[in-house]
């Protein structure tokens, strides 16, 4: 280093004049060099870094003379050179005043040393102020001019109190910069980019305050514990999270011994896998994290896991189901979670600090009493499932909230793989283990499908599930809003880029701020080549752009291109028109791909065409062209020598006159010099004088003095579109050249080129007098053109800098109409016109399809009925007997004899499908079915499109509406009733003739929610009616356990041996009376309708068969093996009991018809008035000649006891039904004869079911005490 050091110095001193900056600056390095080499070979080594740290502040003092002579020179320097060029030597001069580490400084720092990519400091033209005398308009327009050298000085002098005040003076630099500079010069776009890095520094202090608590505040606390304290607390996150990350890494399979993590350590490549890119818009890769990790950009634990999570997203995302990413992203995703679980939860802050420093600090232990909102949302929507009551006041969720024992259902733990109960959600709540709102929701769902998978779909506990299922999709969707909201509107935001675009090129200027559209506007919106085609014209775009007009970005393209190559075509090469044309189709091409951002944000064919196109098509053009224009000017050249020589034969021919020419004469006591330019008088009175520059002077024998020159134009002297926008002053160089006396001169005037025009001002002329000359008119063409070199003579008027550059302003032309006249209205046609779309031009593409149908003309794409198709095009297909029409995707057309035809796969919707009504879909998700038809196209409705599930997610088609956009990820298969994913829906390949779609992709990745069912509410309605006519007591013996049930066990069990003639009789439902004096008193003959299933059916026949070859099963057993059979039996078979089950009800209703026209008389049977007369049984005949056991014939009573259906619904439980059952219970006196007809159902008995059949007994002895 000293070897490199001496040749620094020695190459300086020996190319730099001694006594110079340079020279004296080299000596000094030497110096301080030496000095610091010295000091550090006799000083003992230290390896604390704060130990040398402190060092440097002891010695700062000495040497701070010495480095701001190195780094900023003398401050009265004003030749704006940079003071200091490298990052460490600055912060070496300022750190005696100012600790390093304060946020203040390393925001300033992370300003000033900011280098691009070649390593150069962007922030070197705003170290100082720019000079007040070559840039005086500066001042004038900024306000509080504020460079890095002043916010230096302000830092050293300790001004700033806090990081705000620091990014606000930086914040105003930069706009002092945007301000005076245009948008797409080097300074702007620097401006640009420091302002992003000062806000990706101030996002990092923020985190690393987040981190350790104020910055400003831990500054100050000096004590060594606090020093520990946080950097023990930072050792313990970063432990854990390089644990975590060990065993995600350390992972490996079981057998082979390969490592899962091998293809999650980098990001794919984006020239090997370009798609990925675009698909998946947040990438991550384990070496991201680790980075992560060891620079300390994890605030948590759980940052770090989100990181691996979403890298285990994106690859569950991108590859297949069943791949190998797939599964070991999955495998490695279990890896993290029993890691995670094996370290235990994360410590908190409180943990780690000390007892003492507790109470010193003054932080409380508790936990903020305060939700988030994550928290807010999952407890409404907790309380909305839990605390839901039906019409009648029933709590739906009392069943759900505890699961069933495994001692009394094991049956239901074989069923279930994975039980859940609300308690347990309660407590994963509690636990934060739900990170958003759809993971609750996907508990509770399946909650609610464990129940309805166990259960009979005629249960109550069904019933209950189902509507459960469907308050909490509804708290759901209103708690989020849906997520229409979320969908970007995408014909509006291709309206937005396709305006943006058009705006940008009619505002293109170049650096005098000329528009290049302003040459254009000269065009005629007819083309003379192609009279056939509509007029086309900037203005004609700029209204289609208004009005809407164009979908696509192609059409907008092919209608820019339009115009500008035919101004091309119809303008000479070097034309200013042509340039202009050139140069904005340049400008057009940069800005469109600048917005699509290479086909990241829209793919359209309109990308298809490059710069390299155009330089193709340019060349093309001009080699076509240039010959022409060679002759043309060669003619001309020919024709002007030949007037020349005319005129100076002539001349000669005249008199024989001899010219005398000179540099200058004299007229009216004042010079004229060639390069002068002059006033002369107009030729006819009542015009402006002609501006002439004089090329020469002489003077004839006469004594005459003449000067030939060019003339310049004035605007309105010129032939041009009223649309044009012309300088203040300016003029044009004609083509004209012309002599005329001296005597003619009416003064003198300066025409400036408009380079200068607006930084120079001639001495000694008044402004009125001063014109700006920025183009060429040339009158035979019409046309104008751009001068690039000024190559007047030289003229003898002395220039100096103005005090403040004029401003550049153009102004209309004196042609354009004024603001009070008022346009013509366009016709209505006209209008009509302006608000249709304009669609891409397209034509019916054929095919040669192998084996085709003869007679058969197959099309790639066809127009019929004013709407194009091409293959792979989805359509909506009318469709009757069905709400909505059907959807098919077209994979072949065919023209046959004047008709068309199509042939595809059907689409068919959720309620089309076999499926339980707790299944949820997405919204507008369709399913590919295994029917392919061929379809007239007169049966076409629309067109829609059909989107794979990773499409829906990012992107759309830009033509088709979003309501009519639909998504597809699984094929239902018929025979088997099942959906099943598949890979992805068929893509098409096309030729060049077909016009393709052009597709949107999303910024940011859209989260479609799910919704219920289309079965769900009418399922529930069903329930619904089959419970309305249950009185409330029934419900509660139905719903509640209602406690009686440690009385009914206590009660002795009355069971009598049935005939197997009794269990196998036809059932018939009968009417019920209340249970209870008090439902009686209310309502006393009431009668309800009992809703007859084939399930019930099915129980009362099978009851008995499985009690004969079962006799030692208890109740319940018994239940569960007639629900059992039910589940396996054949659908044909269920088929037949719900026709006789119909056929029951049909008679049912015929007989209460029948008995509501006959009102029963006082004594007659129950039985009888139901049409039910049941069989001798053999405890007794139903008779009234009856011979009674004992007692009173009169008093002698038989109770006809009917137990038409007992339902235990335990959570998960199964519906369970008694048979008909005669019963003699005994007699005792009454007053009268009664028929007691008994109906008792029996639910929820969580503890025991052995008990029901005693239950059941006990009851009907109660209710019989009571008659």
């Amino acid at each position: 280093m000293a070897k490199d050091i001496d040749l620094l110095v020695k190459n300086a001193k020996t190319y730099n004049e001694p006594g110079s900056q340079v020279f004296k600056d080299a000596n000094t390095i030497k110096k301080v060099f030496a000095q610091r080499k010295i000091e550090l070979e006799h000083t003992e080594p230290i390896k604390s870094s704060i130990r040398i740290r402190n060092r440097r502040v002891i010695h700062g003092d000495r040497l701070s003379s010495i480095t701001m002579a190195l780094q900023y020179g003398s401050e009265s320097d004003e030749d704006g050179s940079v003071h200091y060029d490298e990052g460490e030597s600055e912060a070496e001069s300022i750190h005696s005043n100012m600790d390093m580490s304060n946020p203040i400084f390393q925001m300033y720092e992370a300003v000033r040393g900011g280098r691009n990519s070649q390593g150069q400091l962007i922030a070197e033209p705003f170290f100082q102020l720019p000079s007040r005398k070559d840039y005086p308009d500066y001042y004038q327009q900024i306000n509080q001019p504020l460079s890095l050298q002043q916010i230096r000085d302000k830092m050293k002098n300790n001004e700033y109190e806090s990081v705000e005040q620091m990014d606000s003076d930086l914040n105003l630099m930069f706009e002092n910069a945007k301000r005076c500079n245009v948008p797409h010069s080097h300074i702007y776009k620097r401006a640009l980019k420091l302002q992003h890095v000062l806000q990706l520094k101030r996002k990092e202090l923020l985190r690393r305050e987040d981190e350790d608590g104020d910055s400003m505040l831990s500054s100050t606390l000096s004590d060594g514990g606090s020093i520990k304290r946080k950097s023990h607390k930072k050792n313990t996150k970063k432990n854990r999270m390089k644990a975590l990350y060990l065993a995600v890494t350390e992972a490996r399979e079981l057998g082979s011994g390969r490592r899962l993590c091998d293809l999650f350590m980098v990001k794919p490549s984006k020239k090997d896998y370009p798609d990925y890119y675009k698909i998946i818009l947040e990438p991550m890769d384990l070496r991201t994290i680790d980075h992560n990790i060891r620079a300390d950009r994890y605030h948590n634990e759980d940052a770090m896991v989100e990181d691996m999570k979403l890298m285990f997203r994106n690859a569950r995302h991108f590859n297949e189901e069943g791949s190998q990413v797939y599964n070991d992203a999955n495998t490695l995703e279990k890896v993290l979670k029993e890691k995670k679980r094996e370290l235990g939860p994360a410590p908190d802050d409180d943990d780690i600090i000390a007892p003492k420093l507790k109470i010193s600090i003054g932080i409380s232990p508790k936990k903020s009493k305060y939700l988030t909102p994550l928290q807010q949302k999952l407890n409404e929507l907790y309380e909305a499932v839990k605390n839901y009551t039906d019409k009648r006041g029933r709590r739906l969720s009392t069943i759900f909230l505890r699961l069933p024992s495994r001692a009394e259902l094991p049956d239901y733990y074989v069923a279930i793989k994975r039980p859940i109960d609300m308690e347990r959600v309660k407590s994963h709540m509690l636990a934060n283990k739900y990170q958003d709102v759809d993971a609750l929701v996907e508990d509770l769902v399946m909650m609610f499908n464990n129940a309805c998978t166990y259960n009979e779909p005629e249960s109550l506990i069904y019933k209950d599930a189902l509507v459960l299922h469907k308050v909490l999709l509804e708290t759901r969707r209103d708690l989020e809003g849906g997520d229409d909201a979320h969908v970007p509107d995408v014909p509006r935001l291709i309206q937005d880029l396709i305006r943006s675009l058009f705006v940008s090129v009619l505002g293109h200027q170049d650096d005098e701020g000329r528009c290049y559209s302003d040459s254009l506007a000269e065009i005629s919106a007819e083309d003379p080549a192609h009279p056939e085609r509509p007029p086309l014209n900037f203005e004609i775009i700029r209204a289609n752009v208004d009005k809407g007009r164009y979908k696509r970005l192609d059409v907008f393209q092919d209608h820019m291109y339009e115009v500008l190559e035919k101004a091309r075509r119809m303008h000479r090469t070097d034309s200013e028109i042509f340039e202009d044309a050139v140069e904005l189709q340049q400008f057009f091409i940069r800005i469109r791909d600048e917005l699509c951002k290479n086909g990241e944000i829209l793919l359209t064919p309109a990308l298809s065409y490059t710069s390299k196109h155009l330089h193709s098509d340019v060349e093309k053009e001009k080699k076509e062209k240039l010959p022409k224009e060679f002759e043309e000017d060669k003619q001309k050249r020919e024709e002007e020598k030949k007037e020349k020589s005319e005129e100076s034969s002539g001349g000669t021919w005249q008199g024989g006159l001899q010219r005398t020419y000179s540099q200058d004469c004299s007229f009216q006591d004042r010079m004229y010099h060639v390069g002068d330019y002059v006033y002369v008088e107009p030729a006819e009175p009542n015009l402006q004088p002609h501006i002439v520059c004089i090329e020469r002077l002489w003077q004839d024998d006469t004594g005459e003095k003449w000067l030939y020159g060019c003339w310049f134009y004035r605007p309105n002297e010129t032939f041009h579109l009223a649309t044009r926008k012309f300088l203040e002053k300016e003029v044009f160089k004609s083509d004209y050249y012309n002599k005329v006396p001296v005597s003619k001169i009416l003064g003198k005037c300066v025409v400036m080129f408009v380079k200068e025009y607006f930084k120079l001002s001639p001495e000694n002329f008044r402004p009125e007098d001063v014109f700006v000359c920025e183009s060429r008119y040339s009158a035979k063409t019409k046309s104008f053109k751009k001068i690039k070199m000024w190559t007047m003579p030289l003229s003898s008027v002395k220039f100096v800098p103005r005090d403040v550059p004029l401003p550049v302003v153009r102004v209309a032309s004196m042609f354009a109409p004024k603001p009070e006249t008022e346009k013509p209205s366009e016709p209505a046609e006209d209008n009509k016109n302006l608000t249709s779309i304009i669609d891409k031009e397209k034509e019916d593409v054929p095919v040669e399809v192998t084996n085709g149908e003869p007679g058969c003309q197959y099309y790639e794409q066809l127009s019929y009925n004013d709407m194009w198709l091409k293959v792979g095009d989805c359509v909506y297909i009318r469709s009757h007997g069905l709400v909505r029409h059907r959807v098919g995707r077209i994979e072949k057309m065919w023209v046959r004899d004047g008709a068309a035809y199509f042939f595809g796969p059907i689409f068919i919707y959720p309620e089309e499908t076999e499926h339980e009504p707790t299944k949820m879909f997405y919204k507008k998700e369709v399913f590919l079915s295994n029917l392919e038809e061929s379809c007239p196209m007169t049966c076409i409705t629309g067109k829609c499109a059909v989107s794979s599930f990773k499409d829906y997610l990012s992107c759309r088609p830009t033509e088709v509406p979003e309501e009519d956009v639909l998504l597809c990820e699984s094929r239902y298969i018929e025979s088997e009733k099942q959906m099943k994913k598949f890979k992805g829906l068929k893509r098409f390949s096309f030729s060049a003739k077909v016009v393709e779609d052009e597709i949107y992709y999303f910024r940011k990745l859209i989260v479609p929610q799910k919704e219920p069912s289309p079965l769900l509410d009418k399922k529930i309605e069903e329930l619904e009616a089959k419970f309305a006519d249950m009185t409330d007591e029934e419900l509660e013996d139905l719903g509640d356990d209602d406690g009686e049930g440690s009385d009914a066990q206590g009660m002795p069990q009355m069971q009598t041996p049935l005939s197997s003639d009794m269990d196998m009789m036809q059932y018939t439902p009968t009417q019920s009376t209340p249970k209870s004096i008090k439902g009686l008193s209310k309502k006393e003959g009431a009668k309800r309708k009992i809703n007859m299933s084939g399930y019930i059916l099915f129980s009362s026949e099978m009851r008995a068969v499985i009690k004969a070859q079962h006799p030692d099963f208890s109740f319940g057993e018994l239940s569960r093996l007639v629900g059992t059979e039910w589940r396996n039996l054949e659908s044909a078979k269920k088929a037949e009991y719900e026709e006789r089950a119909a056929k029951v009800a049909e008679q049912q209703e015929r007989e209460r018809a029948a008995q509501q026209q006959n009102s029963p008389r006082a004594g007659t049977p129950v039985g009888a008035l139901m049409g039910v007369v049941p069989p001798p049984t053999p405890m007794g005949m139903l008779s009234h000649s009856m011979t009674p056991m004992a007692g009173n014939p009169s008093q002698t009573r038989w109770i006809h006891l009917t137990v038409l259906r007992v339902q235990k619904s335990i959570f998960g439980g199964i519906i369970l039904n008694f048979n008909h059952s005669f019963m003699h219970l005994g007699m005792f006196s009454s007053t009268s004869l009664k028929h007691c007809f008994l109906r008792f159902s029996i639910c929820q008995n969580q503890r025991n079911s052995s008990f029901l059949s005693g239950l059941i007994f006990s009851r009907a002895v109660r209710h019989c005490l009571c008659f």
